[in-house]
């Protein structure tokens, strides 16, 4: 299955074709009710390490190397076995990777579902 694998904010509504519905941030995204968002999972380990993502803040020119270095971060043991079993717990729906950054090109939502993208096309 071809790039099953999307993104979404936390902000936009969410429709029937999401399919399985997955938080990605570290921290809970700002003015969003925890029983208000919906998700099926929260997986905050998938998301760049605390130091790459205050390093990054979102800051455009950071880009470049916040994507190698959180690719590199997700090439780890852990990393590689977390994105399998989302892909497990997803079945054939697709996957919604849900984050709650402004920037729509420039986060980690865009990085890690070109990993899981691969992942899913290996698995398959």
């Amino acid at each position: 299955m071809a790039n099953r694998i999307r993104i979404k904010r936390v902000y936009d509504e969410p429709s029937a074709d999401d399919g399985f519905r997955v938080l990605v941030d570290r921290l809970w995204p700002r003015g969003v009710a925890k029983a208000s968002l919906a998700h099926d999972l929260w997986c905050k380990d998938l998301a760049p390490s605390a130091g790459l993502r205050t390093w990054f803040g979102h800051e455009p020119e950071r880009w470049d190397q916040f994507r190698r270095d959180y690719a590199d971060e997700l090439k780890s043991g852990p990393a590689l076995a977390l994105m399998d079993e989302v892909l497990a717990a997803a079945g054939k729906r697709p996957v919604t990777l849900l984050y709650g950054a402004r920037d729509t090109e420039h986060n980690q939502a865009v990085v890690l579902a070109e990993a899981m993208n691969g992942r899913d096309r290996h698995a398959g």
